[in-house]
């Protein structure tokens, strides 16, 4: 019984090697097939797609210089536009390979319907076709050497899509139409040239201007196994972009995703050469794609002789560039404030605003926002710091296994990480999706109008924490939807009492070293090649906002008297309970106990001083809140 035991095991053993061999073979064979996709020609373009290219005979560069231009005559072609964006890289990208390796190599035995899933999205074309065609799935392996399924989500990824269950249709479940139509948003468009040419009928469709369009890619849930394996028949959200999108002010305000990752030109645009009488349309939507992923732009320029991609560096520069300022302009504002200060402690606030019309940051897992905050002494040393980033572009300090989100930060080993942390069946943090089961964090930026009780909510939670902290997404009065996180600094001067000077910024990474630490701890071809791009890229992170407030006067000790932007109240202590405000334009003040009851107020005054307000007989700390020209300021008072 024992032999037959040893016989049963080498042969499972023996099994399982050559199963390893042949997945390890495949991964390995995908970059050398890559090397020669960019020359073949396509496969079975026509009968479902077409292949960029042949789009690209009409709507690209006009050598005779009279379509697809701008009112100033500059060249908006949308080939070339495209053709460096993160969508049609999206099959050729390196990271996106190394995790699809990873995971099969976590969980070998669904490698099949992994490898489908994933290649539904960024590999459409490709993934679709075979599914049409009866297969049961589609591998790296199959990409490799299919042109169609290489370009990513290209032309017709995206202008063959259709209404049947538009909207209601995710995790890479796209309503293709097959009937041969290519939907655009103009009425009436000229047919005869595009059927001539291509088989394919241009087609008005409304939806097509929708963020309905984008939905059934960017809302992905995946089905959740335990540490063996097991499907555990529970799902996890992995991106939900789209339900954020609905969970927001945005669509009732008829923003919609291309709003800003396409932005429209208003004037009229001729988009198709060789037609003499073809008449200018508008809005035309530039095909930029500008999202937040500068880093893996970067890293796929500095890599294209590896990844098979022969296009010329300055089509790569100007989607940076696009992608750059979409983060810098149109991610999070935020607005540095100095609420008050006492003894031996200055009080600041930080407003993050989200701009866009999804959380910040949206989609993948991998991406994080970092708050960093610095005060500087007025001889350059630094007094207090958060957020700071070590040689590897990691935040340093971060408490294990995750940065917990926080409303107040007092400490410097204290930083403010907007962020989605997955957990396994166990709570135990993992970057593994397909054992993802429970969201341990998410604190990221919520659009303006996000509400907990909207229908998508149970899509899109917001973490505890982040929930109970009382300015996250709420005014004041504790109303939800303003789209804000107020972080509150308290900055001790350890006995300083100079000027300082105290500088904001908030930082996105796309692919932060930490996230990729689980990843790198296996060894396929495909993880090694990427880890080896990783480890020699540029990963400075891109800064999206910045605030400060310079020549600040911080307190030496109690015997102060404290201002704030030109505002006084003193003495701190006193004695006797007296107190004085002086400062230009007070308008108002009230007066409460350290637990926060009013004790006293006044109002509808102008006045450059007031003084006698009387505290009550019992020593402790009282606060005053004042109201003048320069605004509304907090004082921490001690009445000995």
């Amino acid at each position: 019984m024992i032999k037959s035991k040893s016989v049963i095991a080498i042969f499972i053993s023996f099994i399982m090697i050559v199963a390893f061999s042949y997945l390890n073979a495949n991964q390995n064979s995908t970059y050398e097939a890559l090397k020669h996709s960019q020359h073949r020609n396509p496969i079975d373009s026509g009968e479902y797609f077409l292949s960029s290219t042949i789009c690209n005979d009409c709507h690209g560069f006009d050598t005779s210089h009279l379509a697809n231009l701008d009112l100033n005559g500059n060249d908006v072609n949308v080939y070339d536009d495209w053709r460096t964006s993160m969508m049609a890289l999206s099959a050729k990208d390196p990271f996106f390979f190394a995790k699809v390796s990873h995971e099969i190599t976590v969980d070998p035995g669904h490698a099949n319907m992994l490898q489908t899933k994933c290649l539904d999205c960024h590999a459409p074309m490709g993934a679709f076709t075979a599914l049409f065609h009866g297969a049961s799935s589609y591998t790296l392996n199959d990409l490799a050497y299919d042109t169609l399924g290489l370009e990513g989500v290209s032309c017709t990824s995206c202008h063959t899509i259709g209404t049947d269950g538009l909207g209601s249709r995710f995790s890479g479940n796209i309503p293709y139409d097959t009937t041969r139509k290519i939907f655009g948003p103009f009425l009436n468009p000229l047919m005869g040239p595009m059927q001539l040419y291509t088989g394919f009928t241009p087609t008005f469709s409304g939806h097509m201007s929708t963020s309905a369009v984008c939905s059934p890619c960017h809302t992905l849930q995946t089905h959740t196994t335990d540490l063996s394996g097991n499907l555990t028949g529970g799902t996890f959200v992995e991106q939900a972009t789209y339900h954020e999108y609905l969970n927001s002010a945005f669509p009732s305000q008829q923003i919609y995703c291309q709003s800003c990752h396409m932005p429209q030109l208003e004037e009229q645009v001729v988009i198709a050469n060789h037609i003499l009488s073809l008449q200018g349309r508008s809005p035309f939507n530039l095909h930029q794609f500008a999202g937040a992923n500068q880093f893996m732009l970067n890293l796929i320029k500095n890599n294209k002789s590896t990844l098979g991609i022969d296009i010329p560096d300055a089509y790569f520069d100007s989607t940076i560039l696009y992608t750059t300022k979409n983060l810098m302009q149109n991610s999070v504002s935020i607005f540095l404030n100095q609420d008050s200060l006492d003894a031996d402690t200055s009080y600041f606030s930080l407003t993050l605003t989200n701009k866009t019309g999804h959380k910040f940051p949206s989609g993948y897992p991998s991406r994080r926002a970092v708050v960093q905050f610095v005060v500087l002494k007025s001889n350059g040393d630094t007094l207090f710091k958060s957020g700071i980033f070590g040689s590897t572009y990691e935040v340093n300090n971060i408490s294990a296994p995750y940065e917990k989100h926080h409303d107040i930060i007092k400490m410097q080993t204290q930083s403010q990480i907007y962020e989605m942390i997955m957990g396994d069946v166990n709570d135990n943090r993992t970057t593994v999706l397909e054992r993802a089961a429970s969201t341990l964090k998410d604190n990221r930026l919520v659009p303006n109008g996000f509400t907990t009780n909207h229908y998508t909510y149970d899509t899109v939670k917001i973490d505890n924490d982040a929930l109970a902290d009382a300015d996250f997404n709420k005014n004041s009065t504790g109303v939800q939807g303003n789209g804000k996180d107020i972080v509150h600094f308290h900055i001790p001067s350890n006995g300083y009492d100079g000027v300082v000077n105290v500088y904001a910024k908030v930082f996105y990474q796309s692919v932060p070293p930490g996230w990729l630490q689980e990843m790198f701890s296996y060894s396929t071809a495909l993880i090694d090649t990427f880890k080896s791009m990783y480890q020699n890229a540029d990963k400075t992170p891109v800064l999206c906002a910045s605030s400060e407030l310079l020549n600040i006067q911080l307190p030496s000790g109690i015997g102060n008297n404290f201002s704030v932007n030109g505002v006084y109240v003193y003495p701190s202590p006193t004695t006797d309970g007296l107190l004085t405000i002086r400062g230009a334009g007070i308008t108002s003040y009230e007066l409460f106990s350290s637990d926060g009851k009013l004790i006293s107020k006044t109002s509808g005054k102008n006045s450059n001083l007031i003084s006698g307000i009387q505290l009550p007989d019992q020593t402790g700390i009282y606060f005053i809140k004042v109201v003048s020209l320069s605004g509304t300021h907090i004082f921490k008072i001690f009445r000995s």
